[in-house]
């Protein structure tokens, strides 16, 4: 079933709005801490636990606008709400902070096993909106397979090597900025294995 198209700003909003919900409840509450029955917790604990409810509350609302929901999206919100949810549980901020990098290597590993068999999973969701010739595809899923590998590798670098507050920008904007660098510069890939026309020729 195609999803019914709403406003692209409130698709925007809904999307990014958690992220950057989460950016400034850190920024506010990365020097403070609660005490909850006896426990205290940090302020990053305290912006995932109210990322994870908006998270789910954002990606229903859009599922209920638009009357479908990706199969990242899908997968993100599963990985947000388990590794978001553990991290709260045992205070534990490691666990939120290795999900980008499951995310990536899930879709890294799906892509790659595609291109094993010899075909391109990414056509099979993409195609009805980015039409292109097959190899055009086979060649975008190896460079996407090869980029969301290398930010599973970055992800793991920043958390494990860096502050806090370096690997919020980094979730916050450097992933965000990445992946729209990485398709800005697929333009000329997308252009030559473009189909026309009603055969697609």
């Amino acid at each position: 079933m195609a999803a019914r198209k709403i406003n692209p700003w409130l698709k925007i909003g809904l999307e990014l709005g958690p992220v950057i919900a989460f950016f400034v409840a850190f920024s506010w509450l990365r020097e403070r801490t609660v005490t909850i029955a006896g426990t205290e917790y940090g302020g990053f604990i305290l912006a995932t636990a109210g990322f994870v409810p908006l998270m789910v509350l954002s990606t229903l609302i859009l599922w209920r606008l638009t009357g479908k929901l990706s199969v990242m999206q899908i997968v993100t919100l599963v990985l947000v709400v388990v590794f978001g949810g553990l991290s709260v549980w045992f205070n534990d901020e490691r666990f939120f902070k290795m999900k980008p990098t499951l995310i990536y290597l899930l879709f890294a590993g799906i892509l790659g096993f595609g291109l094993l068999r010899g075909q391109s999973y990414l056509a099979l969701v993409m195609e009805e909106v980015m039409p292109l010739r097959a190899e055009g595809w086979m060649i975008l899923t190896r460079r996407l397979t090869a980029f969301f590998a290398g930010l599973a590798v970055l992800n793991e670098i920043i958390w494990r090597t860096m502050s806090d507050q370096a690997w919020v920008n980094f979730k916050t904007f450097g992933l965000t900025l990445a992946i729209f660098v990485f398709f800005m510069s697929q333009s000329g890939l997308l252009k030559r294995y473009e189909l026309r026309g009603k055969d697609g020729e």
